[in-house]
Formats: C-alpha cells, sequence, structure tokens
C-alpha cells in the first residue's frame, strides 16, 4: 500500500469544503491517495472514524477543527500533519455554542452538548510530544481562530506565518510546494 493523504476538515464543514477539493485536485499529478472522510460532529466518534483510516504510510492535512484532531493523531500515533488555521483549543470555542446545531454541507441537525466540549477537552495535549512532526500554516488575519495562539502552541514546529488572509486561508496554491516537501509526497 502507498502513500495516503487524509484531509481532516473542520467544524461544521464537509468533504466539499473548497480547500479539501483544492488540495485533491493539486495533488492528482502525485503518487498518492486521498480521502476527505465525512466526520461525525461528536469528537469521540470522529477521531475513531480517522483512527480506523490510518496506515503506516497516512500523512495528515487538517484545518481548524481538522488541525486540532490531525494534532491529535499526529503526535499520538507519530504521523506527520500539515494543520491549517487550526483550532487550538476548541472546546473553549466551541462551548459558546451550546445547543442546535446544522451543518448545512452535510444536511445534518444535532445538538453540540457538554459531552462534546468534554471530549475536546480529552483530546488536547498541552505540549507536542513530537513538534517536528507538524507544519503549521497560519494566517494572521483568521477572523475564526486567534492566530497567536496557534503560533504560541505550535512554537517548536515549522512554521508559515502569513500577515493577512483569513480563516479560508487565501492562496493556499502558493503552499503546495511546502506540504509536498514536508509530507515527503512524491
Amino acid at each position: 500500500m502507498g502513500l495516503k493523504i487524509l484531509y481532516v476538515h473542520g467544524f461544521n464543514s464537509s468533504e466539499h469544503s473548497a480547500k479539501a477539493v483544492a488540495l485533491r485536485e493539486w495533488l492528482r499529478d502525485y503518487d498518492v491517495e486521498y480521502a476527505i472522510p465525512r466526520l461525525h460532529y461528536d469528537p469521540r466518534v470522529a477521531i475513531a472514524q480517522l483512527e480506523a483510516l490510518l496506515t503506516n504510510e497516512t500523512k495528515l492535512i487538517g484545518s481548524s477543527l481538522g488541525g486540532f484532531y490531525a494534532t491529535y493523531l499526529s503526535q499520538t500515533h507519530q504521523i506527520d500533519a500539515v494543520v491549517i488555521n487550526p483550532a487550538v483549543r476548541p472546546a473553549r470555542l466551541l462551548a459558546e455554542f451550546l445547543g442546535p446545531q446544522y451543518n448545512p454541507y452535510q444536511d445534518c441537525h444535532y445538538q453540540l452538548d457538554e459531552s462534546h466540549v468534554a471530549a475536546l477537552n480529552t483530546l488536547y495535549l498541552p505540549q507536542l510530544p513530537y513538534p517536528e512532526r507538524l507544519l503549521l500554516l497560519q494566517q494572521m488575519g483568521d477572523e475564526v481562530l486567534p492566530y497567536i495562539d496557534a503560533v504560541r502552541y505550535y512554537q517548536s514546529t515549522k512554521q508559515y506565518v502569513d500577515f493577512e488572509g483569513d480563516h479560508s486561508f487565501q492562496g493556499l496554491a502558493r503552499y503546495l510546494p511546502a506540504i509536498v516537501n514536508f509530507l515527503k509526497i512524491t
């Protein structure tokens, strides 16, 4: 089995996210299996879904909440991961959104509750045991997540920090060579 790249989408997103689709197109020229699993809203289920897809040849790319999940998996399974405008402490942010939710990309209604927030807290790693396994792509103009949290949390990792941009990560294509190089995609 060859190299597998898993794209891990963010909160209330799906396999149809703009970054996921763009990366699929860009990676067509490489000899990789590329998968974008549709993740469940419950963090426990989402992590189990992702862990079931891991092989010895898996690398990760995660954005926002998906970056948080990718960080957890990278550090617990010693897997290389690129994280794009990642959530650092999503439990703190999502605690403000408890109650009914609708994911328009998955056409899914659900209830965000305290058990989901508690699950996110259990996945948080206060320190990164394998920072060399992570590459941070961060834009300071992220209007959803404070960029400084990511820059500080990932301080021991390789980082590319743009002074502008937004949460969607404008201009991701210019970082494709860095992604390919870091994940050792041939």
